[in-house]
């Protein structure tokens, strides 16, 4: 007996979209081939659900009842005092910047100075036209259903490379604008890669300008590749209070000896969902991952994270805070993989959510997968509400109970900001997360 699996109208909708704009998006060839293979695959695997393990929390089919149209071309001029607007605290940091705008590559808003030499930066949309045999392999067939359907809609984003040995000296902002005044549904696909013995700090920046709308969907990977003995650090800053949708993967794998930090910081999306994978490929690396998720209302933050240990003498540690008022419900789910061969493997994880809110919610599923006998490996989780005592001792000194509760919550998350390495882009990620921690 035949059995046909009743689709959702989202991804009826998804598939018709595809069919739709598959001969306007860049590339033929293998480029389309690919595309279509993606398609197929998303199309009988779905939208991710509860039944599915790792998606149990955040329920896509459930959530994603409508998908808006796949974002055109802007047709606002974006200035760049409009974007510095935009950016806040991060305008004043001094880095080269690549810009995109709903998803697309912006010539004209980016700036890489004529002396970053040791970097090599490429528009995916244009080397997708040119289509060159190397690039196929940099789109992994792994994923699921979301970076299935990424690979099917990217239409743009950034391929960047850092040369062997070298260090730009600065950090590199990727900033992601958007600017479309009707929901879009945009795709964007970054490949990173640091080569043996060089050095990145990569600081990607999820900006919203005024007038842009809501309830857009965004579905971003990006894969980064660090080199025998690299150095790269990665911080994400998403703060969008326009209902939106944010989709993101990271991969990341780890050559002999490097060291990859990285930091995030979701603020109030109506839904996000941050997919890390960290491969060690390599003997002697290391990684420090850090991050916060703030969420109010009825935002939904998820953050689930795979550390694989394939090979011996590596280290891991990760550290996750979440503040959670009014009804907001955050998700940790971290598991750590030690491979049989991988003796040696220290590794450490640890979440903690704040409650500001009886009616808030904090779902956290650490994980320890363990095939090797010579290892040091530990998790933990807590969920804790504001200390009353470190409350009266503040009001006892005469901090009013507003301030004191700010005071308290920034104290909180500040422990997962201080391991941003980059003063500057510590002290821009610090003026946000205050930012909104003040704001009723």
């Amino acid at each position: 007996m035949n059995v046909t699996t009743l689709k959702t109208k989202a991804e009826s909708q998804l598939r018709e979209q595809f069919d739709a704009a598959a001969s306007n998006l860049p590339g033929t060839g293998w480029v389309s081939a690919l595309r279509a293979r993606a398609m197929d695959a998303f199309a009988a695997e779905g939208l991710p659900h509860r039944r599915v393990e790792e998606w149990k929390y955040t329920d896509l089919r459930e959530r994603l009842r409508d998908v808006p149209a796949p974002g055109a071309a802007t047709a606002k001029a974006v200035t760049s005092t409009d974007l510095d607007r935009a950016l806040g605290p991060f305008a004043a940091i001094d880095a080269e910047r690549i810009v995109l705008v709903d998803g697309v590559y912006s010539a004209d808003l980016s700036k890489v100075s004529a002396e970053a030499t040791v970097i090599e930066l490429m528009s995916l949309a244009a080397m997708l036209k040119k289509a060159p045999a190397w690039l196929e392999g940099k789109f992994s067939s792994n994923g699921g259903a979301i970076v299935a359907l990424n690979t099917a809609f990217m239409s743009d984003g950034v391929l960047l490379k850092v040369r062997k040995d070298q260090d730009p000296g600065k950090p590199v902002l990727l900033v992601h604008a958007r600017v479309a005044a009707e929901p879009t549904a945009v795709a964007v696909r970054n490949v990173i890669s640091v080569e043996a013995g060089a050095k990145l700090t990569l600081v990607e920046v999820h900006v919203t300008l005024d007038g842009a709308a809501r309830g857009a969907l965004s579905n971003i990977v990006t894969d980064v590749t660090i080199g025998d003995g690299a150095t790269c650090d990665h911080i994400k800053s998403l703060a969008d209070a326009t209902a939106s949708t944010h989709l993101a993967t990271w991969t990341t794998k780890l050559g002999k000896d490097a060291t990859y930090r990285g930091f995030q910081l979701t603020a109030s999306p109506a839904l996000a969902r941050n997919d890390i994978n960290i491969l060690f490929n390599g003997e002697g690396g290391k990684l420090d991952l850090s991050g916060a998720f703030l969420a109010r209302g009825a935002e939904h933050i998820d953050t689930t994270l795979v550390v694989d240990h394939a090979v011996p003498h590596c280290e891991s540690r990760e550290l996750f805070k979440g503040v959670l008022d009014g009804r907001a419900h955050g998700i940790f789910q971290g598991k750590i993989i030690v491979r049989p061969d991988a003796q040696k493997t220290d590794g450490k994880q640890m979440s903690q959510a704040l409650m500001l809110s009886p009616d808030a919610q904090f779902s956290s599923k650490p994980e320890l997968e363990i095939y090797a006998d010579d290892v040091v490996c530990g998790h933990g989780a807590t969920c804790t509400e504001i200390d009353a005592d470190l409350l009266f001792y503040c009001r006892s000194r005469g901090i009013p109970p507003d301030v004191a509760r700010a005071m308290l919550t920034e104290s909180f998350i500040g422990e997962a900001v201080e391991k941003i390495e980059n003063e500057a882009v510590r002290e821009a990620i610090g003026t946000l997360a205050i930012e909104w921690l003040r704001t009723k």
